[in-house]
């Protein structure tokens, strides 16, 4: 049964009053927020579901652990960035208008206060999971028994791979690699002589250890483990003192430009990335501090690149804690559904979209489907040639397996794999190299700009002619993290939109660009100008007195000529709606500049990750004459010009009518796990006051109870509940 959609709440409630901010001047750099603050914003509101009392136990655990992981990848990537440019004196401003050494000053004061945040919270979750029957032991808690499994574990899987140093003038301090993990300790032996050693902990071990037990779980961090079987790794020493610490390094990839080789190049430099310098140490607040002086020697890190932690390290590796075998507190599983239309032509992916247009939801509809669609493609005598684009999928990836199958069936395959992306590099390698191993034709795009959009092209005989089935996704062609974040996926056998597809493909693969495309917009060449664009029509309905709005869901909006658009729409009195993930660099609900814009962030049990433009186009919204695409560009200025990304116009009126008065409606509409973003900058979470018994309007239950408009079978649209504004 469809949740009835309240009647107070950002969809439907009337624009909040704009504000007069003090010495504001709305044509200055203060009309933006600052990118890297408005990050760390995003990253707060993921660490308060971990202080969700509405959220399941060990789903928090894992919100705590994604926070701390999130901010690890921050600092590798855009705090090494800054750093490299204050460090060689560059004193250019951001679109804020501040340098980057000033940047980086107000990330650390933010970025500790949210580090001692992380510790507070563990404070809170650990005796709620001993409650709970999940208890976290250091090596002073084991039993006898205990030290008998510990070990037997230790001797059979630890001590094989760890390599303990002693630290003097004949042993050297070894190398830490990026996020290398490390225990440090002060040893004396019989005779009273002293050694300082240390023992990297190797990553490719679990970091906890589940003891045996009869119905409670109890877990042993790796580094206790190693504590409590000193005697086996310094036999004749004990122990004085000992600590942890952890390093991350600069993790950006320089490429040469001009590389004969690009493969090559990068498995260059992702060598190098192990060995960047370090941007930030961690170590214990109780480390003896002869051990501190020597590790922060040999690193070269000053204090201010040194964080004491008290309490437990390597926060991100408690998601290791989130076990399947207390389904009592994780989410309520979910199946994602397989949409009626495909069902009703018996798996034939081909059949269900010649019928009509499919778009699919994930993860409430399966990303199954894509693969199917590739599969099927792959065996069918019929197919001619696939086109794919791949920036990041699984190990084992499913399509990568269908496209070699189909290769070696003798098809005409073309990979376009992108090297360049994050931290992805090393298995995007090894796939383009299984790829051409299979026959594939594998090409890498562009060296200055990475291949983001989203494109599969599937050339088929029907007849005596030749037709493109193509899909169109926002989010990238990986099953495992299909399954939590959300994203659209466009399935169509539109002519115009497969030979615009087609174009893509040879404008990547050929460097070719395109005389003109008939649906597509594309970065870095015409998106960002189709948008502007768009974005001045509907100012000019709101001029002629006619409906004028703007909806928009984004993963993050800072391109200053976007913004800038924005508010002069605004101004125009176009009414604005913003759903926004994570950065947003726009001030909403600012008098004379944003009065009519609000911005909203969804942070709950899936990602948010599908990117949405809606525009009223004269009718106002929701309605059918509005315009309505998808994209795999967030608003950035890095989407728009130094990558290649897609825009594309939804034209079929009933995925159009499931994008706005489903998709969007929900999301908007949504309570239990929304923040709006003030104009002076923090998002706050607006919950119903005591007394106030309702259950909040989720959008995530809202879409796992209910199926999509466009995978309707034969059972039709109708019957399907939609989100409007008579649903209060």
């Amino acid at each position: 049964m469809t949740q009835p959609l309240p009647s107070a709440n950002f969809l439907n409630a009337p624009f909040p009053e704009a504000r007069v901010l003090d010495g504001f001047d709305p044509s200055g750099p203060e009309r933006f927020f600052n990118r890297e603050m408005s990050w760390l914003a995003f990253n707060w509101r993921v660490l308060e579901e971990a202080m969700n009392p509405r959220v399941p136990l060990l789903e928090r655990v894992r919100f705590l652990s994604i926070s701390s992981a999130n901010l690890d990848e921050f600092y590798t990537v855009r705090v090494a960035g800054l750093r490299q440019l204050a460090r060689a004196g560059n004193s250019s401003p951001s679109d804020d208008g501040r340098t980057p050494a000033e940047q980086l000053v107000l990330i650390n004061e933010d970025a500790r206060r949210l580090m001692d945040k992380q510790q507070d919270v563990w404070v809170v979750l650990r005796p709620l999971l001993a409650d709970a029957g999940i208890t976290i032991l250091s090596h002073q808690d084991l039993t006898q028994g205990d030290h008998t499994a510990a070990a037997q574990y230790f001797l059979e899987n630890v001590f094989p791979v760890l390599s303990p140093l002693a630290i003097d003038p004949a042993h050297p301090f070894p190398f830490i690699p990026n996020a290398g993990f490390s225990l440090a300790m002060e040893l004396e032996d019989k005779r009273g002589r002293k050694l300082n050693a240390l023992v990297p902990i190797p990553g490719q071990i679990d970091r906890f250890l589940r003891l045996p037990g009869d119905d409670s779980i109890r877990m042993l961090p790796l580094e206790e483990l190693i504590l409590a079987e000193m005697d086996n790794l310094f036999p004749g020493y004990r122990l004085l003192g000992s600590c942890t610490f952890s390093v991350l390094r600069d993790s950006d990839l320089e490429v040469e430009e001009e590389a004969e080789d690009l493969v090559r190049e990068f498995e260059v430099a992702l060598k190098r990335r192990r060995r960047g310098e370090v941007v930030r140490m961690k170590i214990s607040a109780d480390a003896p501090q002869d051990l501190r002086d020597m590790v922060m020697e040999e690193l070269e890190v000053s204090d201010a690149e040194v964080v004491e932690v008290r309490g437990i390290m390597g926060i991100s590796t408690l998601k290791e804690l989130v076990l399947d075998d207390r389904p009592d507190l994780l989410w309520p599983g979910f199946t994602p559904r397989v949409p009626e239309r495909v069902q009703d032509h018996h798996g034939d992916m081909f059949a269900a979209i010649r019928q009509k247009d499919m778009l699919l939801h994930h993860p409430y509809e399966t990303f199954d489907m894509v693969v199917r669609f590739l599969e099927q493609a792959a065996r069918d005598p019929d197919v001619l040639a696939i086109r794919q684009t791949l920036y990041r999928t699984s190990r084992n990836s499913p399509i990568v397996a269908a496209l070699c199958e189909a290769a070696e069936a003798g098809k005409s395959v073309t990979a376009l794999v992108e090297l360049k992306a994050r931290f992805d590099e090393a298995a995007n390698i090894r796939q383009s190299r299984r790829l051409e191993r299979a026959g594939a034709h594998v090409v890498y795009g562009f060296v200055n700009y990475k291949t983001h959009a989203k494109i599969s092209a599937v050339v088929r005989r029907e007849g005596d002619k030749l037709v493109t089935y193509t899909h169109f996704g926002t989010g990238n062609y990986h099953p495992i993290t299909a399954r939590i974040y959300t994203d659209l996926s466009l399935f169509t056998c539109d002519a115009a939109l497969g030979r615009d597809a087609t174009r893509v493909f040879n404008y990547v693969s050929g460097y070719a660009e395109p005389a003109a495309l008939e649906n597509l917009a594309i970065s870095p060449i015409s998106l960002k100008p189709r948008m502007l664009q768009l974005i001045a029509a509907e100012a000019e309905h709101a001029r002629a007195g006619r409906p004028a709005q703007i909806w928009c869901k984004m993963n993050s909006i800072i391109d200053p000529d976007v913004i800038d658009a924005l508010y002069d729409a605004s101004r125009a009195g176009v009414e604005i709606s913003l759903i926004v993930r994570g950065i947003c660099g726009l001030r909403p609900g600012i008098k004379g500049l944003s009065d009519n814009i609000r911005v909203k962030s969804v942070v709950g049990r899936f990602l948010e990750h599908s990117r949405i433009v809606c525009f009223g186009n004269g009718a106002g919204l929701p309605s059918d004459q509005a315009r309505v695409f998808i994209s795999s560009a967030d608003w950035m200025g890095r989407n728009l010009v130094r990558r290649v990304e897609t825009l594309v116009e939804i034209m079929n009126p009933t995925v159009k009518a499931q994008i706005v008065r489903q998709i969007m409606a929900a999301n908007l509409a949504d309570e239990a796990q929304s923040w709006v973003l003030q104009p002076d900058g923090p998002a706050l979470r607006v919950l119903p006051g005591k007394g106030e018994e309702r259950r909040l309007f989720n959008c995530h239950r809202f879409f796992m109870e209910n199926p999509s408009l466009s995978g309707r079978g034969s059972a039709g649209a109708e019957d399907v509940p939609e989100l409007t504004h008579e649903d209060d």
